[in-house]
């Protein structure tokens, strides 16, 4: 496996997939939905960190959400699954899977 060089915060992933930045901190909140490694917290201060993604973790959350928008029910199961706010989810459920 090759060194990591950088990692990409959370907000700029959802702007380069065009998704929503809460479903993102959603899904990668549990650890365990990604490949160990992939979820990266970058310390800014002594009090605060940030989640970021590494190149890999950004295909793999990509290929997870594309294979849940196949379908209205996919993308619900998937909603249902890995998001724990109802309010999140319904907002999410209210737009088209794409």
């Amino acid at each position: 496996m090759a060194a990591v060089t950088h990692v990409c915060s959370i907000d700029y992933v959802a702007k380069m997939l065009g998704e929503d930045a809460e479903l993102l901190e959603a899904v990668i909140c549990n650890q365990d939905n990604l490949t160990y490694g992939n979820i990266v917290s970058v310390c800014i201060s002594p009090e605060e960190a940030v989640t970021a993604l590494t190149d890999d973790g950004i295909e793999e959350i990509a290929e997870m959400i594309c294979s849940a928008r196949i379908s209205a029910k996919t993308w619900h199961e998937f909603l249902d699954d890995f998001v724990d706010d109802a309010d999140l989810v319904a907002r999410l459920k209210t737009k088209s899977p794409r």
